[in-house]
């Protein structure tokens, strides 16, 4: 995200970060071997841009070449691409929470970061994501943490004014403690005649409850695909079609084009949104509507949605360099800037106790403390396990309901296929 940091503030907390790594962290491989260049692979937004500079400035012979592909979906085949032919992974690779247990089954493929002394950083991690990268036997680290994604519920301020509803932060948060008082509220916002909908699209909407139905999903922990046998999933869905049976969607698929119009243009009022959407967030709607966004919570316990790792291709002729690269990045300082930049939110104790993280406020989201907003349900998150094809069946579920918005399908049908195509999905 880009928040508009003055940077002075991000140089202060890169300094910092800096000074702890030292000049001296050049290796005598880099100096020996002259200018080495790491390719760093990524999605989205990581908001690295100003830490590779810094690094590259203490390691003056590192140059750092980032390669990164806007969405997930598009990244992964590439991905996997590059990891079963042993090439074209580059240097570093970032490993999405939800397809992170599918390349955890053959860590092989992956340099051990055990072997270049990232046991000692275990205590900077949240325990949960440290083991989310963990094989079993404790034996292989195949990659270390960035970001976790808490949640929120981000609002048009002046579209739920607009609609007679309160706008400040904590009385909107006190409009729906849970999601039948959600759904009450878009009957509100509703009956209101704005000329906006309530939220952006059904799918996003599911995805926030079944990332709050217990400890699994798709799958359970043994891997067996239990999409039509976990009560949690098909709960979620229900919850969603009424949604969607109330006319309070604005039918957009989530990451088209008309998705990223609808939040420059007023489209929805509200988007459930894991810290990293911030970015998403200011990025369509742009510099005309800062100020008329703000976060509050989101309905129920709260939940991770989202989050993703840094590892090593095996692949990789620089491994050692690559590695240090990834402590730095991934050090509580690393993710602080990070934070502060892309908002992506840390997945390090320290980080999130950080009075830079704790007294951040948002100037584009009316100025919101989202430092204190996700930091309160950060450490109290527990993680949800996600299968080794988590992604793929989650898609199919979401062009069903897609299917149900747009009035292709009736929702038992739409159940029903999004079942049959899942199983056809899970290999």
């Amino acid at each position: 995200m880009t928040t508009r940091l003055a940077r002075p503030l991000i140089a202060a907390a890169l300094t910092g970060l800096l000074a702890a790594c030292g000049a001296g962290a050049q290796t005598p491989d880099t100096a020996t071997q002259g200018k080495i260049t790491l390719v760093v692979k990524t999605f989205s937004e990581f908001g690295y841009e100003e830490l590779y500079k810094q690094y590259e400035a203490a390691h003056p012979g590192i140059t750092i070449k980032q390669e990164s592909i806007a969405q997930l979906g598009d990244y992964l085949p590439k991905l996997q691409q590059w990891m079963a032919s042993g090439s074209g992974a580059g240097d570093v690779v970032a490993l999405e929470e939800g397809i992170l247990i599918q390349f955890m089954a053959k860590p092989e493929r992956f340099v051990n970061l055990l072997d270049h002394g990232a046991g000692s950083l275990k205590a900077d991690f949240l325990e949960w994501k440290w083991k989310q990268a963990l094989t079993n036997d404790g034996s292989k680290l195949v990659g270390l943490g960035t970001d976790v994604g808490a949640q929120g519920m981000c609002y048009r301020t002046d579209l739920l004014a607009k609609a007679g509803l309160p706008t400040d932060r904590e009385k909107v948060g006190e409009l729906w403690p849970t999601w039948d008082a959600y759904l009450a509220t878009g009957q509100k916002f509703a009956q209101a005649k704005t000329g906006a909908h309530f939220f952006d699209s059904a799918g996003g909407i599911y995805q926030n409850i079944l990332m709050q139905q217990g400890d699994h999903t798709y799958y359970d922990t043994s891997n067996n695909l239990v999409i039509d046998t976990n009560p949690g999933v098909k709960a979620s869905w229900d919850q969603a079609v009424k949604m969607i049976q109330g006319g309070l969607s604005a039918n957009l698929a989530q990451w088209s084009p008309q998705w990223n119009a609808g939040f420059k243009k007023g489209t929805f009022a509200t988007i459930p949104c894991p810290s990293w959407m911030l970015g998403v967030i200011e990025e369509q709607a742009g510099p005309e509507n800062a100020g008329k966004w703000d976060v509050a919570r989101v309905p129920g316990d709260g939940a991770v949605r989202g989050g993703s790792f840094l590892a090593v291709p095996k692949q990789s002729k620089h491994q050692k360099e690559a590695a240090e690269l990834i402590k730095f990045l991934t050090s509580p300082k690393g993710q602080i800037a990070a934070f502060k930049a892309k908002s992506n939110f840390p997945s390090s104790p320290q980080a999130i106790d950080d009075p830079a993280v704790q007294g951040f406020v948002n100037d584009y989201f009316n100025n919101a403390p989202v430092g204190k907003i996700f930091g309160a349900s950060a450490k109290a998150l527990k993680p949800v396990y996600l299968g080794p094809d988590n992604n793929p069946v989650g898609d199919r579920v979401g062009n069903a309901l897609m299917a149900v918005e747009q009035g292709k399908l009736q929702p038992d049908e739409a159940w029903t296929k999004a079942v049959e195509d899942a199983k056809r999905a899970a290999k």
